[in-house]
């Protein structure tokens, strides 16, 4: 037997939900400050360029607050300056706020891409960093269309970036230039004194001062963690970084360990702060049915959403369409703490609908009369969310996972 505490699933389930916004309802405003409180709580939302039914960002945030629309976001990021966009484990969209904290993320980033992208080939990228800087001080903002009109462009993907568009990248993740807007999802870079004036003055925290930061910040948005789910979160710091920091915490009792019990039963050693016992009477979230993006911050640990939720997901972008057991992009929908299946929709705004391919409930999951209405009426919100009037069913679109 464990000396620990044991939390059993369902409190981990209603502790993982509530941290991330997914165990109240869904209701409230949804815009300026409001909207600002909610990212906060998150801690960034990941920007995902697919966009199947709206993009992944306006997802995470429509399923939290159903009175959200897209339009919400751009005053926060281009008028207020309040959020910027930078990188976490991918592209994200995070409060302005803890921009001093990404000044270790720069200076790491400094010389590990320039060591990374030499290998991958990029000859020349570095020659081009004053010219690149240069045109921007001169003549404004520029996305990567506008640099390097001397040099061969392509549409392929990064293994296919000229210098300056190599040049123009490094630049942004070391903190030299920001995103100032999107363009039809394009970024328009600006000089980072001239987007984020304030905070380019601001003095950078010591390592160990961002260290105490991420790992205490991100411990406190997932509730319980082990070391390395604690350094993945913002993917700043290194897992030993992390692992030292637990253990420092845990000789000063403000961490302590707790065992937390799977879907399947099993016991996983994790950390949690001391305070965060007390919030094991939480209400359970209400059982109404959200559609979730496949980047969902719920989600975006595949392994431990497996471990808490028994859920498996995969995004089957990169599958060849014959081998794909769901379809290209499909969306978890959770129901209450449970993760009741998968749908495979999309917006085809030339027809003003929403089309809705197949949903696959999960093994064990019975589509009753009312689970089905709960789901029909979160496809309903979808549709006004996707600013479309109708929504279309594919024959057979309600699957039975046992087939």
């Amino acid at each position: 037997m464990s000396a620990r505490p044991v939390i059993d699933n369902a409190t981990a389930r209603k502790l993982f939900l509530h941290r991330h916004g997914l165990g109240e309802p869904a209701t409230g405003p949804a815009k300026g400050g409001d909207l600002l409180i909610l990212i906060k709580r998150l801690g960034f939302i990941q920007v995902d360029s697919i966009n199947m039914v709206e993009r992944a960002h306006h997802m995470i945030l429509h399923a939290r607050r159903h009175s959200y629309r897209p339009k919400n976001l751009r005053p926060l990021l281009e008028r207020d300056r309040s959020l910027f966009e930078h990188w976490t484990h991918d592209a994200s969209i995070i409060p302005t706020e803890f921009y001093p904290h990404w000044r270790l993320r720069f200076e790491r980033d400094a010389e590990l891409l320039r060591k990374r992208w030499k290998n991958w080939r990029r000859d020349g990228f570095e020659t081009q960093f004053e010219t690149v800087l240069a045109q921007i001080r001169e003549s404004g903002p520029v996305g990567s269309g506008d640099v390097g009109a001397d040099e061969p462009h392509s549409s392929g993907g990064w293994w296919d970036w000229h210098p300056s568009k190599t040049a123009l990248e490094y630049l942004w993740r070391t903190g030299q230039i920001c995103v100032t807007r999107r363009e039809s999802f394009r970024k328009i870079y600006d000089l980072t004194e001239q987007v984020l004036p304030e905070q380019s003055q601001i003095s950078a925290p010591g390592a160990d001062e961002t260290i105490h930061w991420a790992c205490d910040a991100a411990l406190d948005r997932l509730g319980f963690a082990t070391s390395g789910e604690i350094a993945a979160f913002w993917n700043k710091v290194t897992p030993s970084e992390a692992k030292n920091w637990c253990a420092q915490l845990l000789d000063s009792g403000d961490l302590i360990e707790v065992d937390i019990t799977g879907a399947d039963g099993t016991l996983r050693q994790s950390f949690m702060h001391a305070r965060t016992l007390g919030d094991a009477g939480l209400p359970p979230p209400p059982t109404s049915v959200r559609i979730l993006s496949p980047f969902d911050p719920a989600l975006r640990d595949r392994k431990r959403a497996e471990r808490l939720f028994g859920f498996n997901y995969r995004i089957e972008i990169f599958v060849p369409a014959a081998k794909r057991k769901y379809g290209y992009y499909v969306f978890p929908v959770m129901e209450g703490d449970r993760l009741i299946g998968r749908i495979d929709m999309k917006c085809d705004r030339s027809a003003d609908r929403l089309h809705v391919t197949a949903f696959w409930p999960e093994t064990g999951v019975s589509m009753g009369k009312g689970r089905r209405k709960k789901l029909l009426a979160a496809l309903d919100r979808t549709t006004r969310f996707a600013d479309v009037s109708n929504i279309n069913f594919e024959t057979g679109w309600l699957r039975d996972q046992r087939q």
